[in-house]
């Protein structure tokens, strides 16, 4: 998972978008955003595909590394 978790955190702070602006895009706490960039807690499915479009990710790049994560 905390492959998962550095990729989008990456790529968010590529795009230059805060911790905060992203939680609240996704409708979830910030402190949990910073627990998934960890690699400490999950998110669903529907989410990581609304992360991929927030962060301009290739959603099936994304949901690979997330479902790989499960795996692990």
């Amino acid at each position: 998972m905390r492959e998962f978790g550095t990729t989008i955190r990456a790529l968010r702070e590529k795009k230059g978008l805060l911790l905060r602006q992203v939680a609240a895009e996704l409708d979830i706490d910030t402190a949990l955003l910073s627990k998934v960039e960890r690699g400490e807690r999950s998110i669903k499915k529907e989410q990581v595909v609304r992360v991929a479009e927030i962060i301009g990710a290739e959603t099936k790049d994304l949901l690979v590394l997330w479902l790989s994560a499960k795996i692990n």
